[in-house]
């Protein structure tokens, strides 16, 4: 029996789905449905190619409810653009949930990750940042740099914003963009400890290996997101923080403990404190921030879950606006 598969491509989902209130809250829809236990999310497939300087990430969730179910498979290859070619690209297929049919193919090279990711971000400052953001600070002068501030600020409309990055002229061109795009301050900031010192929400969004942000840094009525560290040896935040805080929270202890922050912290010896809280859970009604002097922290490495519900979304918002091509199979 012939059946419709849904092609995407990348500029139908990008005229599709906007980092918009509605993104974050699909988003936060994944994050809670994690928090109940019920969501099927396997561990992260990664597999290196040392050869091509590659490698490729695959990750799915079924989240009970949603119709369908998406696999992301995310490939880096980190010489490409010595060829002239981007070094991210990848794409999502989504699957009938109570067929396991193939349903839609979303070519979106890594949009709707960045989306995604960007909207967990909102997530976490929206449940675990001080409700009193005067200025944001933001360490990296990427996409993500850029996306993070746009989403955090849909949740918390904040005055000024701080860039900091380790090339002068990538921060204040990162600077001078979200200036434009929020239509608020924005500057370059040389000192990190000082951006830190002056922020009360600050979103780490580099590929370091080694910490950017201090424990000497922390200060009352500051959250920070990391979300930079998403593999084996990428670090961002000194260890000592994450046990400085008054309340560490995972997006996945599992992938936290292997990818994130956590691990780093493990490693070092200094995590003693057992299982961390998730953001699902915190969702749920577990304690989050107490009061508006705490500190806190948000590790966020990437669920399968936040694919499933973008993709779902997007595929609902393409049909909508009539966007894409139909196959029959």
């Amino acid at each position: 029996m012939p059946r419709d598969i849904f092609i995407l491509t990348e500029n139908e989902l990008r005229n599709a789905v906007r980092l918009d209130v509605k993104a974050v809250d699909v988003v936060e829809e994944a994050f809670a449905a994690l928090g109940t236990g019920k969501v099927v999310m396997p561990p992260i497939l990664s597999m290196a190619i040392p050869e091509a300087n590659g490698e490729v990430d695959v990750k799915t969730a079924y989240i009970p409810g949603f119709d369908g179910f998406a696999i992301k498979v995310s490939p880096g290859f980190f010489d490409n653009p010595k060829l002239g070619l981007p070094s991210l690209n990848g794409l999502m297929i989504l699957f009938s949930a109570k067929t396991g049919l193939v349903e839609a193919l979303l070519l979106d090279n890594g949009y709707l990750t960045d989306v995604r990711t960007a909207a967990a971000g909102a997530v976490a400052a929206r449940h675990l940042a001080p409700q009193a953001v005067e200025t944001a600070g933001v360490m990296g002068t990427g996409v993500q740099a850029r996306l993070q501030i746009e989403a955090a600020h849909l949740v918390r409309p904040f005055k000024r914003v701080l860039v900091w990055g380790r090339n002068a002229e990538k921060a204040a061109a990162c600077a001078k963009d979200i200036a434009a795009s929020l239509g608020i301050e924005a500057r370059a900031e040389k000192d990190p400890a000082r951006l830190v010192a002056e922020s009360q929400l600050v979103v780490t969004t580099t590929p370091a290996e080694e910490p950017i942000l201090k424990a000497d840094w922390l200060h009352p009525g500051l959250h920070i997101t990391a979300m930079g560290s998403d593999q084996e040896g990428k670090n961002e935040i000194d260890p000592r923080a994450l046990v400085a805080v008054d309340l560490y929270v995972a997006d996945r202890a599992s992938q936290c403990e292997k990818l994130g922050e956590l691990r780093s912290a493990i490693a070092a010896g200094v995590w003693k404190g057992g299982t961390p809280a998730e953001l699902g859970g915190i969702l749920q009604g577990q304690p989050g921030r107490a009061n508006e002097d705490q500190v806190t922290i948000c590790d966020l490495t990437g669920t399968g879950a936040q694919d499933t519900a973008i993709a779902t979304f997007a595929l609902a918002e393409a049909k909508v606006a009539g966007a894409g091509s139909v196959i029959e199979s």
